[in-house]
């Protein structure tokens, strides 16, 4: 079973995440900008709300990989409640992406609100999401 983590952020909170969850699954966190090499059975996307959605930069990478996508397990920071499962979801769906309804969404930092987050309570829940899907898969960690 291949694993990957790739993860959109402008400024750095959902970076923070990818690196820990890549960490526990013994891969590398990659930028959307970095396309998948092989099919890849569980990927990590990790994204933020921009204007109630998420950036174009993850668009393009979900159209551009379905191909090489197996099931993708959300994760994401915001400043507001919301989460980006529904956005990702959408996209997903409109390409033949399964998208797993085991998620993980914490707050993010943003100008003046929720300052130190992701903290270390967020990035140890993270790294707990990534084990329960791996461990639930039967991984440990298994890299792309």
């Amino acid at each position: 079973m291949t694993v990957a983590v790739r993860y959109f952020s402008k400024s750095g909170n959902t970076e923070k995440l990818a690196k820990a969850i890549a960490t526990e699954a013994g891969v590398h966190a990659e930028n959307v900008s970095v396309p998948l090499a092989v099919k890849t059975d569980v990927l990590f996307l990790g994204s933020a709300l921009y204007a109630g959605g998420v950036d174009k930069a993850v668009k393009k990478f979900l159209i551009e990989n379905k191909d090489n996508i197996g099931t993708v397990y959300n994760f994401s920071t915001s400043a507001s409640p919301s989460s980006t499962y529904k956005a990702v979801k959408k996209i997903a769906d409109k390409n033949g992406i399964t998208v797993s309804d085991v998620a993980f969404d914490c707050r993010g930092k943003f100008l003046f609100m929720h300052k130190g987050h992701p903290d270390e309570g967020d990035v140890a829940a993270a790294v707990e999401f990534a084990k329960k899907v791996l461990y639930a898969l039967g991984e440990e960690s298994v890299a792309e």
